[in-house]
């Protein structure tokens, strides 16, 4: 009987791996009700839907102070060029307030089952990004997340120097133009792509696995895509629809 026992949990284990997980993108906030993506609100839906992670973008106020929010404007005001005094004036749609890194992940932390997925946005100089990928490991050091955190991220730059600093990391690369050859070369964990990019490119999806790299595709809001890229071996969908498709 415990043999069975054993041999059942670790079947289990192998179809749970197996199976493509769901990351909420920017929260969960196409919700019932409505929420603002990027909010506190939408990181703690998609920590009741009990699925894979959440993703979020990060930014950088022109005095240093590290928020969440997409664009590269808040309202009118271009974060990178506004301290945070002017930003936090003015509240998300949903009506909290502009969240710093902080703020998210004191939420985040509540869960630990649900994984962060930090984007740290580009910024307009080398040392800019340098300084954030800084500030950001120091945050989540700090607030003792390591386990919990994953990185994604557009500029090459801002992940190798994720990997330079804190290699235990899981860092993925967004851009699309890289082969998984290239990404294993440039020592970075996994291609998180858009998902037309896997279209042009079929191979890659099972190229990369077998190369061992992760395999994520953004940003996948339609059943049957989900289940081409399912059927090829993907690994991981971010999606607005995580409620809709970690039932499929």
């Amino acid at each position: 009987m415990k043999n069975f026992i054993l041999g059942f949990t670790v079947l289990s284990t192998i179809l749970m791996k197996s199976q493509t997980q769901i990351i909420a993108h920017r929260g969960y906030f196409q919700s019932q009700p409505l929420t603002t993506e990027n909010s506190i609100q939408s990181l703690e839906n998609a920590q009741k839907l009990k699925i894979y992670g959440a993703e979020f973008d990060v930014r950088m106020s022109k005095d240093g102070i590290l928020v969440v929010n997409h664009d590269e404007h808040h309202e009118k005001m271009e974060i990178s060029e506004t301290d945070f005094k002017a930003l936090e004036k003015v509240k998300l749609s949903n009506g909290e307030k502009l969240p710093t890194l902080e703020d998210y992940l004191k939420q985040g932390k509540k869960d630990s089952s649900v994984k962060l997925i930090v984007e740290i946005k580009p910024a307009k100089s080398d040392n800019l990004e340098k300084e954030m990928v800084q500030k950001v490991l120091k945050q989540v050091k700090d607030m003792k997340l390591d386990s919990q955190i994953e990185f994604i991220s557009f500029s090459l730059h801002i992940c190798k120097e994720i990997k330079k600093l804190a290699s235990g990391f899981k860092v993925q690369y967004l851009n699309g133009e890289l082969s998984p050859e290239q990404i294993m070369k440039e020592g970075l964990d996994g291609l998180d792509y858009h998902y037309e990019v896997f279209q042009k490119n079929p191979t890659w999806i099972a190229e990369a696995n077998r190369l061992g790299l992760i395999t994520n595709s953004w940003t996948v809001n339609d059943v049957t895509v989900f289940n081409q890229l399912k059927k090829q071996g993907i690994g991981f969908i971010t999606t607005n629809i995580p409620n809709e498709l970690k039932n499929q």
